[in-house]
C-alpha cells in the first residue's frame, strides 16, 4: 500500500463518520427535547460541516475551500449568536407580557 492509498483511505473514512455523526446530530436537533439541545446539535453539524470542507480541501489539493470553510465558520459563529440571542429573549417576558399578566390579576 502506498501513501497515496493510505492518505485517500484516510480522508474516505474521516469523511464518512462525519456524515454519520452529522446524520445522528441532524436527528438530535429535530427530536430535541430542549431548545437548548437543538442548538448544541445545529452548532455541532456546522463543526462537522466545517471539518468536512477542510478534510476535503486536503484531499482534492484545492486550497480555495479554506477561504469557503472560514466564510462558513464566520456564518455559523453569527447564526449560533443569534439563535442564543433568541433563546435568551423567548426566555425572559417582555414588558408588554408583563402588563398583560398584571392587568389579567386585577380581573380576578
Amino acid at each position: 500500500m502506498s501513501l497515496e492509498n493510505a492518505y485517500t483511505l484516510l480522508y474516505s473514512g474521516a469523511l464518512i463518520y462525519l456524515a454519520v455523526l452529522m446524520a445522528v446530530m441532524l436527528v438530535r436537533s429535530i427530536r430535541g427535547p430542549r431548545i437548548t439541545d437543538r442548538i448544541l446539535a445545529v452548532n455541532m453539524i456546522s463543526t462537522m460541516v466545517i471539518t468536512s470542507i477542510v478534510i476535503l480541501s486536503r484531499f482534492l489539493e484545492e486550497n480555495y475551500l479554506l477561504d469557503v470553510g472560514l466564510i462558513y465558520v464566520m456564518i455559523s459563529f453569527v447564526s449560533i449568536l443569534i439563535l442564543c440571542a433568541v433563546y435568551i429573549r423567548r426566555g425572559r417576558p417582555g414588558k408588554k407580557e408583563e402588563n398583560r399578566k398584571e392587568e389579567r390579576r386585577e380581573h380576578r
